[in-house]
């Protein structure tokens, strides 16, 4: 074969290994997908190249022109900080990508006339690729071999209907086989499939948009206007207010050090990172993650029965005969042989390929099972055709008798199935006159600790959806079983109709029973237009619609290449149980950084404020940069970083920005209100700058504490006693290195003759502040919620 040359390849032999070593030489090789975590190249330049970094750098600079060096150490807290987000993350991504490699699906390729399974990299030009239902197709190409393939071309098109594929035919990349097997020729691998030319949303779903990081980032690009101007000028007026230049220097950046919440932006980031390597190491795969911090808002979790409830084991029970003149052998024998017909490689077809062997009919027809249709057939060479699936698809309408028997075996938890002879088989046209022969009985197990799964759902105020395309009794008595609330409410989805409320539907029921792909969607957005937050989770590729338009979705790592490659979980063990670590996790990130961000936006907030106020005084600004370190790494920093990753799994509040201001305002306005007073004191007494800036780091140091408390809460041993040694390490800063941080001595009795009055008056009016603050935020909350109605 010359090298591109593709026409004479035998599609039961493949390619030979010369054959694709040639290939491979002429780069006629496929690319490997995008990798779900960022390189450690990107992780360096997004951590180290920020506006924080580069404004730490400037002043830095600034800050060296003036000579005195020791005011440079908040350089190495930014240099800290970087680097430890740096690490974790880095840390992180080893994680998910040996989790990648579990998850990772191979494709079945025939080469040399055997099958071998191949990463989508491995793959080269006029290779053939065996394709069965649910698998996403990875390259162009087209079939070569069909057994009544189906494809959902709906990521290109935008349209979910179904499109056969006949020999000849080609097949895109990036589209679904949601019926039918066969085999494909590649005809174009890399930069050239159609794939590549694709949006990453027809892949990966929509992004994935996070409350948290929206909001800190709100926060961000207010002070990155606020910062730079508001330096300047604070320059500009101290130095033209006679002011020396240095000092000018050194209170500016002291100003501008303060507004900078370093850390913050970085500190959300590597949580989530952290939570992605914690869940890895569980065996989830996050694929996206602002993901975890959704899923931590999900009120409702749509599920399948199988794989969630119970666990995919079908087994095939007995066949019962519905027609005198047919033995349940018969029916038996008819079933085996639309089975093995089709190819199908479904549950229920494993189930029955498990119990039955194959009775060798030759077939002339073939439609192979589709989740739309909910029934597989074909034609025997003898002249007859039949079907074989849910008996409501099959049949308009079902005698009292047979409905009888299927709703008694139905609520025994059995799934019943039917088997029907018909006349011309043709699946672009209804079935003709359907006669019933025989009903087969398939039974599931359910899964050991579904009962404890949904019982920590319900407790956490978490609505389960049973979303099923088996009958609806079979799915209620399993789901009732497994301790699902409310499961008798259920509704067979074929009695309703495409114009009906589906979100008043959604709303009244529990298990919905035969429903199609389209109908999952349409449940799903019925759900989200009444403001809930929905996960769904699934398998199968008739949950593709309802994944995409699900705020989180959850695949399995034994279902289809497709559901995985939209989906922003992958539970790799297959275990539903792994759901509740998800979800702690999110819960975990969103109420640690809802704490820890109020301690880095009372800096802020009061060095924002400083910074106006002084302007327009006279005197210098109350610190130097050096004076900060000691506040902006033991009061924040450093308790930030233990506090955002303990364990804290309560319900989300979402009031981020009112839990943030509680504890964060009234701290910032008794700090600058007391930096006030001391300069007003100093102004009287004629106290040196070095005197008032001691006593300035003091009270402003006592008061980030007492918020340090308020953010610990509830207090546990680890916790008291790093608040103890944070205050403990900060008292030693002042008694043995003061000089250091151009602090006067901790044994100048005058300066605790104005510290200690301050101090004992901190805690009342903090906490004063705090109870007019949250009463101001309430009466904004109720009027709001007032205006809403």
């Amino acid at each position: 074969m010359a090298d591109g040359n593709i026409s004479n390849v035998n599609p039961d032999l493949g390619l030979t290994d010369a054959q694709v070593q040639a290939q491979i030489k002429s780069g006629h090789k496929n690319t490997a997908e995008q990798s779900l975590t960022r390189s450690v190249r990107e992780i360096l330049q997004d951590n180290i190249f920020t506006l924080f970094n580069l404004i730490n750098v400037v002043l830095g600079g600034l800050v060296f022109y003036t000579g005195s060096y020791k005011n440079l150490l908040f350089l190495g807290i930014a240099f800290f900080n970087t680097a430890i987000g740096i690490i974790q993350e880095i840390r992180s991504k080893r994680q998910v990508d040996k989790m990648v490699l579990l998850a990772e699906g191979k494709i079945n390729v025939v080469r040399n006339g055997e099958d071998v399974q191949l990463r989508p990299e491995d793959i080269v030009l006029g290779d053939i690729i065996q394709l069965g239902r649910g698998d996403q197709i990875p390259v162009d190409g087209e079939v070569v071999r069909s057994r009544g393939i189906e494809v959902d071309e709906s990521p290109i098109t935008g349209e979910s209907s179904t499109i056969s594929k006949a020999i000849g035919d080609p097949l895109t990349s990036g589209t679904y086989l949601i019926g039918g097997s066969g085999k494909m020729l590649v005809t174009k691998v890399g930069a050239d499939t159609f794939v590549n030319h694709l949006s990453n949303e027809a892949k990966q779903g929509k992004d994935t948009s996070s409350i948290l990081l929206n909001t800190i980032n709100r926060i961000i690009k207010v002070l990155t206007y606020v910062i730079i101007p508001l330096g300047i000028i604070l320059f500009v007026a101290k130095l033209y207010g006679g002011t020396g230049i240095n000092r000018a220097i050194l209170g500016s950046a002291a100003a501008m050090i303060g507004m900078i919440p370093e850390g913050l932006v970085l500190l959300t980031s590597m949580t989530l990172a952290v939570s992605a390597m914690h869940l890895a190491r569980k065996k989830t795969l996050v694929r996206d993650l602002p993901a975890i911090e959704t899923l931590a808002r999900v009120d409702v979790i749509c599920l399948d029965k199988t794989g969630t409830i119970t666990s995919g084991d079908l087994k095939f029970v007995k066949a019962i005969p519905m027609m005198k003149d047919v033995p349940a052998a018969e029916v038996e024998k008819v079933v085996a042989g639309i089975t093995y017909g089709t190819g199908d490689g479904n549950e229920t077809a494993n189930a029955i390929k498990d119990a039955i062997d194959d009775p060798q009919l030759k077939t002339e027809k073939i439609i192979p099972f589709s989740s739309e249709r909910k029934w597989s057939g074909v034609g025997f060479s003898d002249g007859h055709d039949y079907v074989f699936g849910a008996p409501q698809f099959i049949f308009k309408e079902l005698s009292p008798s047979v409905q009888s028997q299927i709703t008694k075996n139905a609520e025994l938890g059995y799934r019943v199935l039917a088997v029907a002879q018909v006349d011309n088989l043709d699946p672009r046209k209804p079935l003709n006159s359907p006669t019933l022969i025989g009903l087969i009985l398939i039974s599931d197990v359910i899964r050991l600790n579904a009962a404890n799964t949904f019982q920590y759902f319900h407790n956490q105020d978490v609505d389960i959806k049973v979303i099923s395309g088996d009958d609806p009794t079979t799915v209620s008595t399993i789901a009732t079983q497994a301790g699902i609330n409310r499961a008798q409410n259920s509704i067979d989805m074929t009695t309703v109709q495409d114009d009906d409320d589906f979100g008043e539907i959604a709303a009244q029921n529990t298990v919905f029973g035969r429903v199609t792909p389209d109908q999952k969607k349409r449940l799903i957005s019925g759900l989200q237009e009444r403001k809930h937050t929905v996960a769904m989770t699934g398998d199968g590729v008739n949950d593709l619609l309802a994944l995409r338009q699900a705020d989180c979705g959850i695949a399995m790592a034994s279902g289809s290449e497709s559901t995985k490659s939209i989906a922003d979980f992958v539970l790799i063990n297959s275990n539903f149980d792994a759901m509740i670590d998800v979800l702690k996790e999110g819960r975990r990130v969103i109420n640690n950084i809802e704490r820890v961000a109020s301690m880095y936006l009372i800096k802020t907030m009061y060095s924002v404020a400083l910074s106006f106020i002084f302007v327009f005084f006279a005197m210098g600004y109350p610190f130097e940069p050096i004076q900060l370190t000691p506040i902006t790494s033991l009061m924040v920093g450093i308790p930030s970083f233990f506090l955002a990753l303990e364990p804290n799994f309560n319900k989300i509040t979402n009031q981020f920005m009112k839990q943030v201001l509680v504890i964060s305002t009234p701290a910032a306005v008794c700090i600058v209100g007391y930096i006030m007073i001391i300069e007003v004191i100093g102004l009287v007494f004629g106290l040196k700058y070095e005197f008032t800036s001691t006593l300035c780091v003091l009270l402003t140091g006592a008061i980030c504490w007492l918020a340090l408390l308020m953010v610990s809460r509830p207090m546990n041993r680890l916790k008291i006693g790093m608040d103890v040694l944070v205050l403990a390490a900060f008292l030693l800063i002042i008694i043995f290195f003061n000089n250091v941080f151009s602090l006067v001595s901790f044994f100048n009795k005058d300066i605790w003759l104005y510290a200690v009055p301050l101090i004992a008056t901190a805690y009342p009016l903090y906490i004063f502040m705090q109870g007019v603050i949250a009463r101001v935020l309430d009466r904004r909350e109720k009027k709001r919620q007032a205006s809403a109605k």
